[in-house]
């Protein structure tokens, strides 16, 4: 179905799969995977396979989503991207069927799945790596395995009330092949991870907030609202130091104090010569005047 202002397509769990599409979208890129489009500053980036619960081992996703990440990389007109999925699922993570079959990237010897490891859904995870750009999932739906991983490949979790998460690799005899290891320690804490990883429980959106793998619930409803509203309130700041900000932040884990602060003077001396830095100085006397003004007229 379509609307003039947006574009709906219903899917076999029947829910909607919403596209931001109309006067207000500046860009929309069409892929088969998923939904991309920009709207703004902010680009909205979609897993749209709905019927196979927006699994993205195989190849034609991947492919789609790191060239959608470098679309967002290389466009200076995007400050923020936001990641969510269509129909009821976030993300199921690698196709089953397909590992059960010894099918796509899970095909051929020992060797042959390693380099189709690396050739494949750790792309993704480098891709979101070297983004620049705040990055934020809106979790919809349940987010299983590489699923959950995703979510950590973004800087904020906004999640559905009808998000679930499970690191769940360990219980169909895997370990977390796409950087899982890596990513979900530093967002829940070590121990909280190998606990989640070892025991596969599932944990609802209320649990992933007092652990702080979400920083919010939302009801389902409106989580794509709220997620934009978060997004807005970002992108409302100078896009080249947000990127700044967020690669300072990146490059100093794991790094030492005089580390990091040398890497900090050198991005804030490009900081103080950018035109952003002098245009938010001026709006900033301008709201101090007025409201000096307003103090002196009561």
């Amino acid at each position: 179905m379509t609307e003039p202002d947006g574009h709906v397509d219903d899917n076999e769990e029947g829910q909607a799969a919403i596209s931001f599409r109309g006067p207000n979208c500046a860009e929309s890129a069409e892929y088969s995977e998923i939904i991309f489009e920009q709207q703004g500053a902010i680009a909205v980036l979609t897993l749209n396979r709905p019927d196979i619960r927006n699994a993205f081992t195989h190849q034609e996703m991947i492919d789609e989503i790191v060239d959608a990440c470098q679309r967002v990389q290389d466009a200076e007109s995007v400050s923020v991207l936001v990641v969510t999925g269509a129909g009821s699922s976030f993300s199921a993570g690698g196709n089953v069927k397909d590992m059960y079959k010894k099918e796509g990237m899970f095909s051929g010897d020992p060797n042959d799945v390693r380099q189709n490891y690396r050739k494949g859904i750790q792309r993704v995870t480098l891709a979101f790596q070297r983004l620049d750009v705040p990055a934020i999932a809106a979790v919809n739906g349940p987010a299983m395995g590489a699923g959950c991983d995703l979510t950590c490949m973004c800087d904020i979790r906004i999640a559905s009330d009808k998000a679930r998460f499970g690191e769940t690799f360990v219980s169909v005899g895997l370990i977390p092949g796409d950087g899982g290891a890596f990513l979900l320690p530093r967002v829940v804490g070590f121990s909280k991870a190998l606990e989640l990883a070892f025991t596969c429980r599932v944990i609802d959106a209320p649990e992933a907030l007092r652990i702080g793998l979400v920083s919010e619930v939302t009801p389902a409803e409106r989580l794509l609202d709220r997620a934009m509203e978060v997004a807005a309130e970002i992108a409302q700041h100078p896009a080249r130091t947000l990127r700044l900000a967020k690669r300072l932040f990146y490059l100093s884990q794991g790094r030492s104090l005089e580390e990091t602060l040398e890497l900090s003077c050198s991005f804030q001396a490009l900081c103080h010569h950018s035109p952003e830095h002098m245009v938010a100085l001026e709006a900033f006397f301008t709201r101090q005047r007025n409201r000096d003004g307003l103090r002196e007229q009561a």
